[in-house]
């Protein structure tokens, strides 16, 4: 039987499935919340562990999907980005009320409990709003709010679409890592810096419309009022202890947004044109990564150069690109980001590569002083 136009296929799911395994965490999460204990460690190491192993066990993956395919035909990959928001949820807070009711844990455990969680929200929920915020239907820009609020970073979304992407790989982007920033100076960087940058690109673009910084129309109004109603339903369900370990979840998804931040871009630079201007972005300002397993898990994100210079671009449509293209991980994310939390490992993996990516690319700039700042102004 031949399916109807735009109606989504099995044979379409089988190349999606992949992508689903995201939704294999509730399940252990869930696990963990019950039995406690070791039980708990199930989430880092179905994560990171697995795919680093998978990534080692399957190797990369160099094909490239047809970018004029119509979203008709990306049925099941945009499924899971879409169901994942009330599903993190329900696990969340589901997990707190249960918790808090049956006091079979250890305080210690709970916390480490709501630590492994924020693995889920951060490695997947944050991952998966980061594809939504960059869509156009409504639906999928409110479910990218709610992911974000969910961890306490509503502002990532602003500072995301009207900062970082205009000026990656400058000294006004707080999320360019530096060249010989370690992660540990520039996590504690980017926690101030990007409200600030992303409150002033959402008054910037008030103000030429000649409205107040103020106005009801700023999404700040939006972020921090979601954001104060997880904290009532979590001071609900548990009290300030609920609000404690709701918060934990959301630092330890705010870390590893960054840590994965910090690897993305780590001393790449566009070149400066002069009068403040640079050059546009192409896929050599973002470190690209071809592992097909942790590309699974993180849905293509790892094609982060391609992302950078088609932003609108699905998940399951991003490019891979050659060396001489685009700058190449040696590993991916899971281990790279392990490796960026011992600072002097990750300068004796990457600074080499910074130099040679200078040396392939702008051969004529000889001082690289101006872009070694680890600090920046703000956008103003």
């Amino acid at each position: 039987m031949t399916a109807l136009p735009g109606t989504p296929s099995i044979a379409r799911f089988s190349t999606a499935a992949p992508f689903w395994l995201s939704l294999g965490l509730i399940p252990i999460a869930i696990v963990a919340a019950v039995y406690g204990g070791w039980t708990i460690a199930l989430l880092p190491m179905s994560t990171w562990l697995l795919f680093s192993t998978l990534d080692a066990i399957v190797g990369r993956a160099f094909e490239n999907q047809d970018t004029e395919t119509p979203d008709a035909q990306l049925f099941w990959y945009r499924l899971i980005t879409i169901l994942w928001a009330p599903l993190q949820l329900m696990t969340i807070f589901g997990i707190l009320f249960y918790v808090s009711n049956s006091g079979h844990l250890s305080r210690l455990e709970e916390w480490a409990l709501f630590a492994g969680l924020g693995i889920l929200s951060g490695t997947v929920g944050i991952v998966y709003a980061h594809e939504l915020m960059h869509q156009k239907p409504k639906l999928e820009r409110w479910l990218a709010d709610i992911l974000m609020t969910s961890v306490l970073y509503g502002h990532f979304r602003s500072e995301h679409l009207h900062v970082h992407h205009r000026y990656v790989g400058t000294p006004r982007d707080p999320v360019t890592a530096r060249f010989g920033e370690n992660f540990y100076r520039f996590f504690l960087r980017v926690l101030w810096t990007q409200p600030i940058s992303a409150f002033r690109a959402e008054s910037a673009m008030l103000a030429r419309k000649g409205l107040s910084s103020l106005h009801r129309s700023n999404p700040f109004w939006l972020y921090l009022g979601m954001q104060a109603g997880f904290l009532v339903l979590a001071a609900a369900i548990g009290g300030w202890w609920g609000v404690f370990l709701f918060a934990t979840q959301a630092f330890w998804a705010i870390f590893q947004l960054e840590l994965v931040n910090y690897v993305e871009h780590y001393g790449l630079t566009r070149k400066h044109l002069g009068d403040g201007k640079y050059e546009h972005v192409k896929p050599r300002h973002s470190w690209n990564a071809s592992q097909k397993a942790s590309n699974w898990l993180l849905i293509n994100l790892q094609r982060h150069s391609d992302h950078h210079y088609k932003p609108n671009r699905r998940f399951p449509l991003l490019q891979t690109y050659a060396e001489d293209e685009a700058p190449q991980l040696p590993l991916g994310y899971p281990v790279m980001t392990w490796i960026a939390l011992f600072p002097p490992l990750w300068k004796k993996v990457m600074n080499p590569r910074v130099k040679e990516w200078r040396a392939r690319f702008y051969p004529e700039i000889k001082d690289w002083t101006p872009y070694k700042r680890a600090t920046n102004p703000l956008p103003r």
